[in-house]
């Protein structure tokens, strides 16, 4: 096989990693962003949520922290393989 069309194919997948990284960030951040909303909605409206608001909040705190770590996980993953020489 030829070694260009190897490099080329390491390059173009080597891009699609990068892609993909980036994108999974960003989709996550939209779900941090939902459950930020959430999490506002469980301390403003707190009569409608009686007992289990203080539940709710912290579920929602908890998913926000554990997303949080994914985007920053992604993002570090992006900058891995941009910062590789291909």
């Amino acid at each position: 096989m030829n070694s260009h069309a190897t490099d080329v194919d390491l390059i173009v997948q080597h891009d699609a990693l990068i892609k993909h990284f980036e994108e999974e960030a960003e989709q996550i951040q939209i779900k941090i962003d939902e459950h930020k909303k959430f999490l506002s909605q469980f301390e403003s409206k707190r009569y409608v949520y009686g007992r289990h608001a203080e539940d709710l909040k912290a579920h929602s705190q908890e998913v926000i922290n554990l997303y949080e770590k994914a985007v920053v996980a992604n993002r570090e993953m992006a900058e891995i393989f941009r910062d590789m020489d291909y």
